[in-house]
């Protein structure tokens, strides 16, 4: 089997400093791969094979892989279905109960949905334009900003799937300048490149600070990984326009991938806090490999964890006192009570 490795969502700077350490460390580590035929065994075998050897978070997931292959290899037979198998393979990926796992084919991709879908939304975007920003605010490439009645500044940072230019954030910065406080809202915010976190986040630093560590795999078993590897974020030149006012990031379960590590980072700094629910994890680095009938695995590979050394896989805590949830009389009232909290807290 040919094995195509491509690694997700890491452009720029960052990613090439973190690039060349992983695919320094990660290559002399591959090992002969068996070969496996492209029929509904060959094709379980083989994912399950890769998943066995790459997956990062069998320690925290508390899975018995072994014992998983064994159930649900007893469904495959050699008169199974493209489809039959796609679905057999899906629920058996499920187990590992991560949103960063997806099976792509031609005609599906399967994805974890139950890490967020049993948690409250506790988030509703028209319910803030409508009572908190009177539909009167200022967009700008993934953002959209305003001025609270509070004197509060409002940032809404919806994805960090592309990043924003340096000029574009001094702009939103010197807008918000004569504001007490700053909310950057990113609920719901589904992640995307960890580029785009560092731009936002070095706004916030007096000097070069930990933003957190990363580890790569040394071997095909479950525990064979490097020691953590600390990287750094660097404050931007002089020119560009910095916040050391108070803020309160604004989270709930949704909030996952490249957003979750945003929110770790910036909990960890003095004048920053946290608030609303437990952030959705994906703290892993992603890696894409396929098997012999050409379908796609996506996968956590490499773990990272957050500058105090902690795992963020399974989500980020809010601030202490800052656990906040949105109640349905509140939202009938046109309330936000995780905003409103926020709101009192930077006032």
């Amino acid at each position: 089997m040919k094995k195509y490795l491509t690694f997700n969502g890491w452009k720029g700077g960052l990613a090439v400093v973190i690039m060349s350490f992983l695919l320094g460390a990660f290559l002399p580590s591959c090992h002969d791969m068996e070969d496996w035929n492209n029929d509904p065994r060959g094709n379980f075998d083989a994912l399950w094979k890769v998943v066995d050897e790459h997956y990062c978070y069998f320690g925290n997931k508390d899975v018995d892989w072994d014992a998983i292959y064994a159930e649900y290899s007893a469904k495959v037979n050699s008169h199974t279905g493209a489809t039959e198998l796609f679905d057999i393979c899906s629920q058996m990926l499920d187990r590992l109960r991560d949103g960063h796992v997806n099976l792509s084919s031609g005609f599906q991709t399967s994805y974890y949905r139950r890490w967020w879908s049993e948690y409250p939304q506790n988030y509703n975007r028209r319910l803030i334009e409508e009572n908190y920003l009177d539909f009167n605010y200022k967009s700008l490439g993934p953002c959209y900003y305003a001025i609270l009645k509070s004197n509060v500044g409002y940032l809404r940072i919806g994805s960090f799937a592309s990043g924003i230019g340096e000029g574009n954030l001094d702009n939103i910065l010197y807008y918000l300048r004569n504001c007490t406080g700053l909310v950057i809202d990113i609920r719901d915010n589904g992640g995307g490149q960890m580029t785009a976190i560092e731009t936002y986040a070095r706004r916030f630093i007096q000097e070069r600070t930990l933003a957190g560590y990363i580890s790569h795999k040394t071997g095909p078993g479950h525990n064979d990984f490097s020691e953590p590897y600390a990287y750094f974020y660097e404050q931007p030149p002089q020119q560009r326009v910095m916040w050391y006012k108070p803020v309160a990031v604004l989270v709930n379960r949704s909030t996952f991938s490249a957003a979750n590590q945003f929110a770790a980072f910036m909990k960890c700094l003095p004048q920053v806090k946290l608030v609303g629910d437990l952030t959705g994890g994906g703290s892993g680095m992603p890696l894409s490999l396929e098997i012999p009938c050409g379908w796609g695995i996506r996968m956590s590979a490499c773990p990272m964890l957050d500058p105090q050394g902690h795992t963020t896989e399974e989500g980020v805590a809010p601030s202490d006192g800052c656990r906040i949830n949105m109640t349905p009389e509140g939202i009938q009232a046109g309330r936000d009570a995780i905003l409103d909290f926020a709101i009192e807290l930077l006032k």
